[in-house]
């Protein structure tokens, strides 16, 4: 694999024993350069390798139905990880506890771990570098073009970071190594129980499974197999429509790190459909994926109204005390009482399906900041909504995508109007320009 996926947070001392990889982002066997890196690591050693996954018992909101999915899926890659005799051992609890202090208990010489721009995760690393004191290497096996490699900076939109994309894709686009069977054994059982740590949670049961999708790596490269045989024929004149089935189905997948964008990538564009197909498919996949990591790596700001341009900052703060013709609690908004049946239906699409059309959640973002009393307040609740139902929450496709909707984020300043200010509007009328609301209204709430 290419060394430059590997980016290193902090040297310090080896011990004796063997190299660890914490899995935590990128939750699967196949396609893992974080994997590949660490068995590399191990060999060179001639110790075993062990893949640790640390439980918290919270994080950042997730409910049953995330930890559901993604429990199944990890209980997929024990088995997987297994057949190579690499052990996967559960760790529960906070991992700058757990985690440090299994370090210490198996004397490990190596750390490697997955690439997360999030802060709660930067946070975890940092705590347990300083723990632990022995070397931790972070490996960027989510996107195509390593983070820090693409930028060193917050980038201000597609447009710019595009170009660095394609520059780097003829380096990093290539096939990724597999982790085959490992040479050194653990030599120890490992049971662990995945039903006993799911029921054993104290999270939020009120959002329970998505019934119809299925977790786990095997999962996702079927849907990836399924969506290369029909809807990407399809995606460029379906995807903006939210009444059809033109999007790739792939996203839980691809947050919980079950499939790899690499793999997609490279399926896709084996395809002999034409290039503007393709293309418009791997701008979401590549270009806006590694433009939302970018924006949250480089901008800790990046859930917050102060993460938003100086333009978009000012301009919501011009129009702050404008009168809004409703206003909702998020009470309200939770339940999908409000005056339109447009925004009704994707918040119930999302509560009872886990995911909303991309074109909806920017009017259903949008709406928000239209009916709270302030732009702080209406951050707060897309992302809390967003994260309680969305499979795909807590991500920063989510944490980009609100910021784009409500401050102007990657967009640029549009015609001033009240509560908005410059920040682009989005109306039911325009909706219906683009496709059938009415339709749509009926799929989702029955009407």
């Amino acid at each position: 694999m290419n060394e430059d996926r590997v980016w290193y947070l902090g040297k310090g001392r080896e011990g004796k024993g063997p190299v660890v990889y914490w899995m935590s982002r990128d939750q699967r066997s196949r396609d893992n350069w974080a994997l590949v890196h660490a068995q590399k690591s191990a060999i060179d050693r001639k110790v075993p390798v062990v893949v640790v996954f640390a439980l918290a018992p919270g994080f950042l909101g997730a409910t049953m139905r995330h930890y559901d999915f993604m429990i199944s899926g990890l209980a997929q890659v024990e088995s997987t990880l297994a057949e190579l005799d690499i052990p996967m051992i559960l760790l529960k609890g906070d991992p700058r506890d757990t985690i440090p202090s299994f370090l210490e208990e198996i004397e490990t010489s190596y750390l490697v771990t997955d690439f997360d721009p999030l802060k709660v995760k930067r946070d975890w690393k940092e705590s347990v570098l300083k723990s632990s004191g022995i070397t931790l290497a972070e490996v960027d096996a989510h996107n195509i073009v390593p983070c820090w490699i693409c930028s060193g900076k917050q980038e201000y939109g597609a447009y710019t970071i595009r170009p660095k994309i394609k520059k780097h894709l003829p380096v990093f686009l290539d096939e990724p190594a597999q982790a085959t069977r490992h040479p050194y054994p653990w030599g120890e059982s490992i049971e662990n129980d995945w039903v006993g740590a799911l029921e054993g949670l104290d999270v939020d049961q009120g959002v329970g499974p998505v019934k119809g999708i299925q977790s786990g790596e095997s999962s996702a490269l079927e849907g990836l197999e399924r969506f290369l045989k029909g809807g990407l024929l399809h995606y460029d004149e379906m995807r903006n429509d939210p009444n059809l089935d033109g999007q790739s189905g792939l996203s839980p997948y691809l947050h919980f790190g079950q499939i790899s964008a690499q793999r997609v990538a490279l399926e896709v564009s084996k395809t002999p459909l034409s290039d503007e197909i393709k293309e418009a498919f791997l701008e979401e996949l590549v270009v806006r994926r590694e433009l939302s990591d970018n924006y949250c790596l480089y901008n800790p700001l990046y859930d917050s109204v102060e993460g938003f341009p100086e333009w978009a900052r000012r301009t919501i703060e011009d129009h702050r005390e404008d009168r809004r013709e409703y206003e909702y609690t998020i009470e309200e908004l939770e339940a999908a009482r409000t005056h339109d049946d447009l925004w009704n239906a994707a918040q119930m699409q999302m509560v009872r399906d886990g995911k909303m059309h991309g074109y909806m959640r920017m009017y259903w973002a949008k709406k928000i900041l239209e009916w709270t009393t302030s732009p702080e307040e209406a951050m707060d609740i897309a992302i809390a909504l967003n994260d309680r139902y969305e499979l795909d929450g807590r991500d920063p496709n989510g944490y980009t995508g609100i910021a784009w909707s409500l401050g102007g984020v990657h967009d640029r300043a549009w015609a001033e109007r009240p509560i908005f200010g410059k920040i682009r509007y989005m109306s039911q009328n325009g909706a219906r320009r683009k496709f059938d609301v009415d339709s749509y209204i009926r799929s989702h709430l029955g009407q």
